[in-house]
């Protein structure tokens, strides 16, 4: 294959999928990886594709704001209910728990039982104003520089915090979920949420169906950070395989209520 050839391919392939590996174009185009990377980087040259870990992306991919949380309260407000759920069923008692910030993550926080008993660690205040309605519920509080509207805790004393608390398990909120990793929008917590991520055994995140394929501009960690997602959909194919290969598994929430 001309190498002109391989670069259309190439181009048309990131249009379909937002993101593609170095592995499947060497498949793809049968090919070596040493040929694919110097065909990305000529590509990201002209401008066509931004090269990232593992592969490349459109240059649209990345989605450069987050909606303030009064807009995302209020969508996908079924399944990100079903997310919680799902999530909140997982929690045993007695267990140490960290919950993040965020719609969905306060969903979990919401489904806890009236009578769970536990202790809930968070740097969101919304979290924690809900689950200290659960009177036999510790609800312990990161601290740190707080972000209006979701009101989220971060900079060094929240990362120190997660970094100290070895918790039976930790539900992370997402910016977006793509075969390139778990992505976030704001610099200042992604080192909050890999501490969690670092000192919780059972890892889960939360991320409903329209974060499928979409990059934040920060990325948390590589589909392998995590164990499971719960999400309210089954995810698109590629997304599927990368998170097998990574060793992931996927919970679907149903949306019916009990």
């Amino acid at each position: 294959m001309l190498a002109a050839e391989r670069h259309r391919r190439i181009v048309a392939e990131i249009a379909r999928l937002n993101f593609i590996t170095t592995d499947h174009l060497t498949t793809l185009l049968g090919v070596s990886h040493e040929t694919i990377r110097r065909d990305l980087a000529l590509l990201e040259r002209r401008g066509e594709l931004s090269r990232v870990h593992g592969g490349a992306t459109s240059r649209q991919a990345p989605v450069g704001e987050e909606a303030s949380f009064n807009e995302r309260s209020g969508t996908l407000a079924a399944e990100k209910e079903a997310i919680g759920r799902a999530a909140a069923a997982l929690i045993e008692p007695n267990q140490t728990i960290v919950i993040d910030v965020g719609t969905t993550a306060l969903e979990v926080a919401r489904a806890l039982p009236a009578d769970h008993v536990g202790v809930v660690a968070t740097p969101s205040l919304l979290v924690a104003t809900e689950v200290s309605t659960r009177p036999r519920v510790e609800v312990l509080v990161s601290g740190g520089r707080l972000r209006p509207g979701d009101l989220a805790c971060s900079n060094a004393q929240a990362v120190e915090f997660f970094g100290n608390l070895r918790a039976d398990a930790v539900f992370l909120g997402s910016g977006g979920i793509a075969p390139y990793g778990l992505t976030d929008f704001h610099l200042d917590e992604v080192a909050t949420k890999r501490a969690m991520l670092d000192n919780a055994s059972h890892r889960y995140v939360l991320a409903d169906s329209s974060k499928f394929g979409r990059m934040a501009a920060h990325r948390v960690c590589e589909l392998n950070g995590f164990d499971t997602l719960i999400t309210d959909k089954p995810c698109p194919a590629e997304l599927r395989t990368a998170l097998s290969r990574a060793g992931g598994s996927v919970m679907v929430a149903s949306t019916t209520r009990p």
